[in-house]
């Protein structure tokens, strides 16, 4: 039996690092304390801050421009099918958080897909409404 490629493995060890993730969530919406635990282990949606920690990637209170493209870094859900937001880095390094509302194209990027794409590095095309302070996504693709 021939090993597969070295890219091959790592991208299956990716995977496996997002579903092990996902489960976690999952597991962490069940039980006798379900909702309270769902709600106090979700880090709340907030504006995008930068790396240094500012609360805008210029520092000055300015939001990000939609679109805005990058990899996901961490997805916030209580199930497979019930992600309400996720984490971005930009390839400046910008960390924005978002969170999900009304989608456009939800049959054809349904929230649900982006642990394909924080398994696999795949950058996401994400587009966006500034509502009270959040980053709220109403669009998102395949950024490549």
């Amino acid at each position: 039996m021939i090993a597969p490629p070295r890219q091959a493995r790592i991208l299956a060890s990716l995977r496996a690092v997002a579903l092990v993730s996902v489960v976690a969530v999952v597991a962490g919406g069940c039980g006798p304390n379900a909702s309270a635990q769902a709600t106090s282990n979700l880090p709340s949606p907030t504006a995008p801050s930068s790396p240094s920690g500012s609360a805008s990637p210029g520092g000055s209170g300015e939001m990000p421009q939609s679109p805005v493209a990058g990899v996901v870094t961490s997805i916030q859900a209580t199930a497979l099918d019930k992600v309400s937001g996720f984490t971005l880095r930009t390839s400046s390094g910008i960390t924005l958080t978002f969170v999900i509302g009304q989608l456009d194209n939800g049959t054809e990027f349904p929230p649900g897909h982006l642990s394909e794409h924080a398994a696999s590095l795949q950058p996401v095309l994400v587009y966006f409404n500034v509502e009270n302070g959040k980053l709220v996504v109403y669009h998102m693709e395949d950024a490549g």
